[in-house]
């Protein structure tokens, strides 16, 4: 005797993101492979191994120098929280490192583009814009991980003592202030 058995729920489609990543990476690594055999042709193996040694020693240094500088901001913002801190751009210069550290030379150009100015300007220009597009996603939660990570990030920052909510209670102008608490049902706030 057999028993039916009900379909297994689909699963919700994948994202763009996720269709094309794969891809992209496959071409990252074909690329990188063939610009090291090029660099190499044209000068040698050892001229190559010492420019992807410069890059990762490069890299650390970077990535050590902007984990200083973080933590010289973290103690300077406990002695004084409410003094306006400047941005150390650590964050740009982690992914410079990382991108430095990691063998090969397009990742090397991508890496330094990170570090000077102009360029680093035109990156966290992209970087905002594409936050902001995803913090205006529609999607649903769940559907859309870049845009969960922003709104929980916007939440979060919202919700820190040096955001720009200002606790205070509505009064109705007309009504005057409650007398007593308030005992009127509301409902969850919902995002």
């Amino acid at each position: 005797m057999s028993q039916h058995v009900p379909p297994a729920p689909s699963a919700p489609p994948r994202s763009r993101v996720r269709r094309v990543l794969p891809l992209l990476i496959a071409a990252w690594l074909v690329l990188e492979i063939w610009l090291l055999t090029v660099v190499a042709s044209a000068t040698s193996w050892f001229a190559v191994i010492l420019l992807l040694a410069g890059g990762a020693f490069l890299g650390g240094w970077l990535i050590k120098r902007a984990g200083m500088k973080a933590i010289s901001a973290a103690i300077e913002q406990s002695r004084s929280p409410q003094s306006a801190q400047p941005q150390t751009g650590t964050s740009m210069t982690v992914l410079a490192g990382t991108l430095l550290i990691l063998p090969g030379f397009l990742s090397d150009v991508l890496g330094l583009s990170l570090l000077f100015p102009p360029t680093r300007a035109l990156w966290r220009s992209l970087g905002r814009r594409l936050a902001g597009r995803a913090l205006r996603s529609t999607s649903p939660v769940g559907a859309d991980r870049l845009a969960d990570a922003v709104r929980l990030q916007e939440q979060l920052r919202i919700h820190r003592p040096d955001g720009k909510v200002i606790q205070g209670e509505v009064v109705d102008p007309a009504t005057g202030p409650a007398k007593g608490p308030d005992t009127d049902y509301r409902p969850p706030i919902a995002g």
